[in-house]
């Protein structure tokens, strides 16, 4: 049996059997857990609140560290207490979807509740420990920050995601939130409005990344009465929401960085003009109810949210560049 490493559980949502789960050491267990997978949405935010830090002046390396890993352990715990809260409440038994597309430590039986809880509190007191020292070495201000993303990782499972906040939660999260927290951070001055813009239009990805994972799993939510966003808008208006957000993106990047309001770096992401109409194409019809034809089979029942996020991860690696490239021309 092949084992897991540290890289396979960063790269991706690996599957694996009781005997591969034993022979993981614990680090990579840990990260397998968090769903390390996943946190590159999170690495790539950081990254810009970096990058236009950097625009407004020196920045410290140290604060840089603290806050990079500060939120990559929030989304980490947050996804820990996801799949605590849901398996409490009972939603993850019965082949429910985020069973079927990697194990679900606790259902399977894997890790105990008790070890379980210990890890979440672990990881939640991790990431505490990381803001406070930022606060310490900053001002009051980033308190604030830090309460704010502390809200979210504590409530986005229950009740926000229960009742269709889960993906504006998300769309501020990861823009505002941690682009304009790291931004403020790290340069002690609140971020412009262009940068809240560039911010709002990066977490664009990471929401439509949600509403192809809860599109996906739309029809297992209904009956567990899980009233995401999807839900209650219903499959065809979700997935036709999921593509006007995407395409919103692209467009309004282009149009700004043409006009000169955000730099000119931002058209690389016109690079992914074809895989976003490739994307659109797959939004325009509905979830498939077997696996399709060509598809990797490793994917399925991953199905929107597989594309989506591989889609997002390019375009948030030309956002990134985009981003390097103005920083580059304005020194």
């Amino acid at each position: 049996m092949e084992q897991i490493t540290a890289q396979d559980a960063v790269s991706t949502i690996p599957r694996f059997d009781q005997a591969q789960w034993q022979r993981m050491n614990r680090f990579t267990a840990w990260l397998v857990a968090m769903r390390a997978g996943v946190l590159i949405m999170t690495l790539f935010s950081f990254l810009l609140g970096l990058i236009y830090a950097a625009q407004s002046g020196a920045v410290d390396w140290v604060n840089a560290l603290l806050c990079m890993a500060g939120l990559c352990l929030a989304h980490g715990c947050n996804n820990l207490i996801n799949d605590l809260v849901d398996f409490r409440k009972g939603l993850d038994t019965d082949n429910y979807f985020r069973n079927s597309y990697g194990p679900q430590l606790l259902v399977k039986g894997f890790m105990s509740e008790g070890r379980f809880v210990a890890l979440t509190v672990l990881t939640g007191s991790l990431a505490l420990a990381a803001g406070l020292a930022l606060v310490w070495r900053t001002d009051l201000t980033v308190l604030y920050y830090l309460l704010a993303g502390a809200f979210f990782v504590l409530f986005y499972t229950w009740p926000l995601k229960y009742f269709g906040l889960g993906e504006p939660a998300v769309l501020l999260v990861w823009g505002p939130l941690m682009i304009g927290g790291t931004y403020y951070t790290l340069s002690g001055s609140q971020p412009p409005t262009a940068i809240l813009w560039l911010a709002c239009l990066y977490a664009i990805g990471p929401t439509a990344v949600l509403f192809g994972k809860h599109i996906d799993k739309l029809q297992q939510d209904r009956e567990k009465n899980v009233r995401t966003l999807p839900v209650l808008l219903g499959e065809s208006l979700a997935r036709q929401t999921a593509g006007a957000l995407l395409l919103g993106q692209m467009a309004l990047l282009i149009a700004l960085s043409a006009s000169g309001y955000f730099g000119y770096g931002y058209l690389l992401v016109a690079l992914m003009a074809p895989g976003l109409i490739g994307l659109l194409r797959v939004f325009a019809n509905p979830y498939p109810q077997s696996r399709p034809e060509g598809s990797a089979g490793n994917h399925w029942p991953l199905h929107f949210v597989a594309r989506t996020f591989a889609y997002n991860r390019w375009f948030s690696l030309l956002f990134f560049a985009g981003a390097l490239l103005n920083l580059a021309m304005d020194w």
